[in-house]
């Protein structure tokens, strides 16, 4: 009922960005409410998880640079206020989680219903809420880029993080021995928890010679990295004859791949994004969204929300993963 009637008003609360900056320079302000459109459903948003991406986004730096005035969060979860034309999948009042291009962080958002799906039953809204982005982006990097194989290596950079410890399930749903890397004794031991099989910590190990040695010599068959940085050459090293290098971010810098090393072990390197499945394969977008609702459902997944933090403090949410600090995914609610 506080969402018909909030939908029913002619304003709502929402982040706004009105200029490239970090995230303090945002504010939390009464805006129109949105309506949706051909073939979009208006959500009363419950939770937004806060996406690297956001990040980025605010301060000009991301692929997409959306006009003034804009409000991050690349995807969101609650319940369908409103159908617009042509969308008749979904009623008022379902339980839905939606990708987004922005617009996540306020009380209402509108999202095309090609890219909703329905909450699981079991699944709360800050998992919903946090649950599309990592999970399906990681899940396209591994199936339809890095064609990963049951029986083969895995090696997930960053593994405690947002994307990294999605790719550690993930990895282990299809059947692959994952050696995760991070940072620190706690990162891997979340990782360690979520399945991982081997772990190297790489700011006091060599990341190289430990996972030659935990291969026997021969090198990981996939490498999932969204760090980069001076990671990368060791990681690169790390991948063996007819390996795949997954590039899908650059937490930690942008580096230099240089072709020489590719065809050294006949290995390849291929970056992954989310939003090009979006534009080019949805239906290999879907694929992956219905699979990975399977096997949350057989409880091959746990999605480890670590903090939450409501609206009004949404700086405090993107600095978690800004300074590095976010094991799993942190969510901005809203009540």
């Amino acid at each position: 009922m506080v969402g018909t009637q909030r939908y029913l008003e002619s304003e709502m609360r929402s982040v706004v960005c009105r200029a490239w900056g970090g995230a303090e320079t945002l504010k939390i302000e009464d805006v129109p409410a949105p309506k949706p459109g051909e073939g979009e459903v208006l959500i009363r948003v419950r939770a937004a998880a806060v996406n690297f991406a956001d990040t980025l986004m605010i301060q000009g730096q991301y692929q997409t640079r959306p006009d003034f005035p804009f409000a991050p969060g690349l995807e969101a979860s609650g319940e369908v206020l409103a159908c617009g034309p042509g969308a008749a999948r979904f009623s008022p009042g379902d339980r839905v989680m939606a990708i987004l291009d922005y617009g996540g962080f306020a009380e209402q958002v509108t999202a095309r219903e090609s890219e909703t799906y329905a909450v699981p039953e079991r699944m709360d809204f800050e998992t919903a809420g946090s649950f599309l982005v990592a999970y399906a982006s990681s899940h396209a990097a591994l199936r339809w880029q890095g064609r990963l194989e049951s029986g083969e290596t895995l090696l997930v950079l960053g593994a405690a993080g947002g994307v990294g410890l999605t790719a550690t399930e993930i990895g282990k749903a299809m059947g692959a021995r994952v050696i995760a890397a991070a940072s620190s004794a706690e990162k891997l031991a979340v990782a360690k928890q979520h399945g991982a099989d081997e772990i190297v910590n790489y700011r006091t190990d060599d990341l190289k010679e430990r996972v030659l040695a935990l291969t026997g010599g021969k090198g990981v068959h996939v490498c999932f990295d969204p760090v980069g940085g001076d990671l990368f050459d060791g990681a690169l090293s790390s991948v063996g004859w007819g390996g795949r290098y997954i590039v899908f971010g650059f937490a930690g810098g942008v580096p230099n791949i240089p072709a020489n090393r590719l065809l050294a072990k006949h290995r390849s390197a291929m970056g992954s994004s989310l939003r090009y499945f979006r534009w080019y394969a949805p239906e290999k977008l879907r694929a992956s969204v219905e699979e990975l609702v399977g096997w949350y459902g057989a409880d091959k997944l746990h999605p480890l929300v670590s903090k939450r933090y409501p609206l009004a403090e949404f700086a405090s949410a993107m600095n978690e993963l800004t300074e590095r600090r976010a094991l799993g995914r942190v969510v901005v609610t809203v009540d």
